[in-house]
């Protein structure tokens, strides 16, 4: 996992994309698809899913945008 940027959602398209120094590195999330994610200075494995709402699994509290993230 060497890619690391940070989780940004684009109304748009409905989806999160992960940026890093201003360039796309995934270019929409979907349901499924997993990553790590930064939690009070921990690296912690994830993956994204979608109800009424986009979530982390196992996250329930964390406020995705913004949120450091790896793939």
């Amino acid at each position: 996992m060497n890619n690391v940027g940070y989780l940004v959602y684009i109304a748009s398209v409905h989806r999160y994309f992960l940026y890093s120094n201003g360039k796309v590195i995934v270019d929409g999330f979907h349901c499924g698809d997993c990553l790590q994610v930064r939690v009070n200075g921990v690296w912690v494995s994830t993956r994204f899913e979608h109800d009424c709402d986009w979530y982390l699994v196992g996250l329930p509290d964390v406020t995705i945008d913004g949120l450091v993230a790896r793939i």
